[in-house]
């Protein structure tokens, strides 16, 4: 292993000119020698025939910048997604697996019909077993036979017909189950903490010789994964949480001095609640974890508060689930099975700060609606664009996979459909960057302060 604790078989790094390095992903051909190949399927499939050039180069990669300077380096590239020419397996003999893990997300189903369905049109492969119940299905659950009748119609309904946990890892127990049922293909769902999971499963199957491909393909509704663009169900997301902060706004202008609270999803990242607030247009203050703000003084959330109610007689404030904590609580300890931190309800704990403040002041009454919509976005069925992302996805893997790729993850990288080693997506979180234009565009948009210059003194300052 490196100094970053980063597997060197992970590490397939091609040097080029002009600073060049393909960030590349592993093969099945790294560790087991002399694999037999075979054609494409899809070279005989009517679906395909009027495509000019289907099947993707090996040389082709994607660059993870896209704005460069004259005399900057290429930088880093990612393979490629796409059919190759020659593929490792022969259909009739794949054997694949599904699994989804972690918390619901819109377009789970979608993803589980399309491996289904890529893997049963485009490679005719009949044995695709769904496996119940998050990692622990492996070994302390039966497995479902999934055939594309079987998911003909579930990308139409939220959650996942697979089931889902946190937690219940156990590396040398899941690889033991999957060398015991023959499986060759595993396909995992879910989000940091799973592919982390799916990263020592494939480390466990490279160290055993086993010709097994192992993809991922990323999931969190928070938008938290690094490297690629977004992950699906975000916009999903997005899009239902304008259903709250509409009736905050609503519930805000009926009455004098309303307040219309909504918390939206956004443990470490507030990608949700930004992108949530650009959209709306109704928001006239956005927290995130990103971003500290303060409660008392001059320049703090109370005086703005205040100001906007004397300015428009109503205010709707929109605060991600991870805002604030260090406010909520001086420690947090309890996590969850997966090792999250078990966080405090910020919009409860600020819905009764505001009013516990005014009714201090009594200057000024106020009506107060706080709203927490998380568990009903999360629920709801993928929107037109995230089933066609998920579709994408799910492709991507299922193709990578059949060319022997092993230990990745697809996502979309630069608008291009890209294969990830998996150490790229679980070595850090993606966060808003709050000197970046985005969230200049949002701050100007609530025209909120951005509350970084508590007021010296002040006890009840950071987050």
């Amino acid at each position: 292993m490196d100094s970053n604790g980063v597997d060197e078989q992970e590490m397939k790094l091609v040097q080029g000119a002009a600073g060049y390095v393909l960030e590349d992903v592993p093969h099945l051909s790294d560790y087991i020698l002399d694999l037999p190949t075979y054609p494409n399927p899809l070279q005989s499939n009517p679906a395909y025939s009027v495509v000019r050039q289907y099947f993707v180069d090996e040389d082709d990669t994607v660059p993870q910048k896209i704005v460069v300077h004259k005399d900057s380096p290429r930088g880093t590239h990612f393979r490629r997604a796409g059919p190759r020419q020659k593929v490792y397996f022969k259909p009739a003999d794949v054997r694949a697996c599904i699994v989804t893990c972690g918390g619901l997300c819109p377009g789970l189903n979608t993803v589980i019909r399309e491996i289904v369905c890529g893997l049963h049109y485009m490679y005719g492969v009949t044995e695709v077993l769904g496996v119940n119940c998050g990692f622990s299905g492996f070994y302390s659950k039966n497995t479902v036979t999934l055939t594309p009748k079987d998911v003909s119609d579930i990308h139409k309904r939220g959650g996942t017909m697979l089931g889902t946990s946190r937690g219940g890892h156990d590396t040398s127990k899941i690889v033991d189950n999957i060398q015991d049922r023959e499986i060759n293909q595993v396909y995992i769902i879910g989000g940091d903490g799973t592919q982390k999971g799916a990263s020592a499963i494939y480390k466990e199957i490279r160290r055993r010789g086993l010709k097994v491909a192992v993809a991922g393909i990323p999931k969190t509704i928070d938008n938290d994964i690094p490297v690629i663009d977004k992950s699906f169900g975000f916009d999903t997301a997005v899009e239902e949480a304008q259903r709250a902060i509409n009736a905050a706004h609503v519930e805000a202008t009926s009455v004098e001095n309303g307040i219309g609270l909504v918390k939206l999803m956004g443990r470490y990242s507030g990608f949700i609640a930004m992108y949530a607030t650009l959209a709306s247009r109704d928001v006239d203050c956005c927290l995130i974890p990103e971003s500290p703000f303060y409660l008392e003084g001059k320049g703090g959330l109370y005086e703005f508060i205040a100001k906007r109610l004397r300015e428009n007689g109503h205010m709707v404030i929109v605060v991600a689930e991870g805002a604030g904590q260090d406010l909520v609580a001086e420690s947090i300890e309890q996590q969850d099975a997966s090792g999250n931190k078990l966080l405090k309800d910020v919009g409860l704990w600020m819905s009764l700060k505001i009013k516990e403040h005014f009714a201090k002041q009594r200057k000024m009454d106020i009506t107060l609606k706080y709203i927490d919509p998380t568990y009903m976005i999360r629920a709801i069925p993928a929107n037109a664009s995230d089933n066609v992302y998920s579709t994408l996805l799910a492709q991507s893997a299922v193709h990578g996979a059949m060319a022997g790729y092993t230990g990745f993850i697809s996502g979309l990288v630069n608008g291009r459909q890209t294969y990830i080693p998996f150490n790229r997506i679980t070595e850090k979180q993606n966060k808003v960057v709050i000197t970046d234009r985005m969230w200049a565009r949002m701050l100007s948009s609530t025209n909120q302060p951005s509350f970084m210059n508590p007021p010296n003194g002040t006890t009840e300052a950071t987050c």
